[in-house]
């Protein structure tokens, strides 16, 4: 390097990110240059980021299915439903239906058939899952305490059912810290036509600090961050006085926070002032689909830009869209993110874009568990192929199940008390189903007590090197933990 090379150097990313963030980059650079708070002098930051014991994964994608996906119509074989199909149902024990949708049995929508060397039995919607299925542990008596949406959301993305609670996503990225500097640790993408029931709260960083908190990104998108980049009119407005009055203000702000030791809240501003210089460039690089092969593309169900679908809502349209979260969610873990959740459904009414399906179980399961199906069954394929899925926990979920009695005819009302979940990748073992539930997909079998979400919960921390019991945060006078006082590791799905 010449003489003079350095500062030269120095000076162009200066220029560049007073520029190019039209004072956010200055905003963060006069942070970065300037007296940093000591780690760990404020209350409440991330731990030492040291696992409690050996992880097996560092990373997790959770795939949620919004509306309540239908357990006996995808991944729960139940012969005895195709047998009584039609008949009077007798149901025996806790029922709560939400709308009275009592009707006779009714057969799965869809044909089931053996898949894999675990010759597991798959709803011929979901088909795709086939050629990956002997990666997956499925759980087939998942336990859920209510059958209204938004407290059965909150529970799988909290892991309680009120709101004021931290994502699962910011737990994690608490519990472990960032693995990259140029990208948040925890990103969301939500279903394209909005959110799921509680919204943005359901990622909340809640009492833990607020960089903990989740990120939303919208691929496929014209602005899939908003506010990212400034305007030409924002940029044109910071002349020189100007940026040395924002220096002063990044000064003071942290005079504020090491006179308040207590309190985080400055130091979490700041550090999103350096993580929005630092996605200004690394974001649209992440999502930028087109430097992909079209071998990728197709494996995850993407059209080429500029496809007309035929109607509305369709299977095509879903994979497409589906894909692309997939595959951005895949690029985000390559470049260092350590939780994506990928959100299918939102909270829009009727006609239903969602998994919530009382009227109509083909017509609104279709497009949705089709698309997914051919969307994740390509992001396991190349995250297998990459050598990623070794050390990637993917985990599908929804907020409760349906039951096997019909509603209107074609239509599953709700059952919070059997449904499925499933895992792959770092540390489960592959090509398993456990926790049966009854011949009707009705309950837990018998002689089972349930798997409930806070075993999941515990069972995921533990493969990314975390005691959910160890993992705890001082507020308003309690240990709060992802799993409350309860939750076991699933040791049966360990590989």
């Amino acid at each position: 390097m010449k003489r003079g090379e350095g500062n030269s150097m120095k000076s162009n990313r200066r220029d560049f990110l007073w520029q190019s963030g039209g004072g956010l980059g200055g905003i963060a650079l006069a942070a970065m240059e300037g007296n940093k708070v000591a780690a760990g002098n404020l209350l409440n930051q991330t731990p030492s980021a040291q696992n409690h014991h050996p992880a097996n994964a560092k990373r997790v994608i959770q795939l949620f299915m919004a509306g309540a996906a239908s357990q006996v119509d995808l991944f729960d074989y139940k012969p005895e439903l195709f047998k009584r199909h039609g008949q009077p149902s007798e149901l025996k024990g806790k029922i709560e239906a939400f709308q009275d949708g009592l009707g006779p049995w009714l057969r799965p929508v869809w044909d089931f058939s053996p898949h894999g060397q675990s010759g597991k039995m798959l709803g011929s919607v979901v088909a795709p899952l086939g050629k990956v299925v002997d990666e997956i542990a499925f759980v087939h008596n998942m336990t859920g305490k209510t059958g209204i949406h938004s407290q059965a959301t909150y529970l799988q993305a909290t892991g309680f059912q009120s709101p004021g609670f931290p994502g699962m996503g910011c737990w994690a990225s608490y519990g472990l810290g960032s693995l990259n500097q140029n990208l948040p640790t925890f990103v969301v993408l939500p279903d394209h036509r909005g959110y799921a029931s509680n919204g943005p709260k359901n990622w909340d960083n809640a009492f833990l600090p607020g960089q903990h908190q989740g990120t939303i990104l919208r691929p496929g998108t014209a602005n899939p961050l908003p506010d990212l980049f400034p305007t030409k009119k924002d940029i044109s407005r910071f002349s020189p006085g100007e940026k040395e009055a924002l220096g002063l203000l990044v000064r003071s702000d942290r005079g504020y926070a090491s006179n308040r030791m207590m309190d985080s809240r400055m130091e979490s501003r700041i550090k999103s002032y350096e993580l929005a210089a630092a996605m200004q460039l690394a974001a649209p690089e992440a999502m930028d689909l087109a430097k992909e092969t079209k071998w990728t593309q197709d494996l995850y169900g993407i059209q080429p830009p500029g496809t007309a679908f035929e109607k509305e809502i369709n299977l095509a349209e879903e994979a497409d869209i589906m894909g692309r979260k997939c595959l951005v969610a895949r690029r985000l873990l390559e470049r260092g993110v350590r939780f994506v959740q990928i959100w299918s459904g939102c909270d829009n009414g009727f006609p239903r874009r969602n998994w919530d399906s009382h009227e109509d179980i083909e017509r609104d399961h279709g497009p949705l568990a089709g698309g997914m199906a051919r969307a994740v069954g390509g992001l396991l394929v190349d995250l297998k192929q990459r050598g990623m899925l070794e050390d990637t926990v993917v985990f599908w979920t929804t907020e409760f199940g349906r039951l096997p009695c019909s509603q209107g005819g074609k239509g599953r009302d709700h059952n919070p008390y059997v449904f499925s979940s499933w895992m792959a990748g770092g540390g489960i073992k592959g090509g398993i189903s456990v926790g049966p539930s009854d011949d009707f997909g009705l309950a837990p079998l018998e002689s089972s007590k349930g798997t409930q979400v806070y075993d999941l919960h515990a069972t995921i921390l533990h493969v990314l090197g975390l005691d959910h019991t160890r993992l705890t945060f001082r507020s308003n006078g309690i240990d709060r933990r992802l799993t409350d006082v309860h939750g076991r590791v699933m040791t049966e799905i360990l590989a």
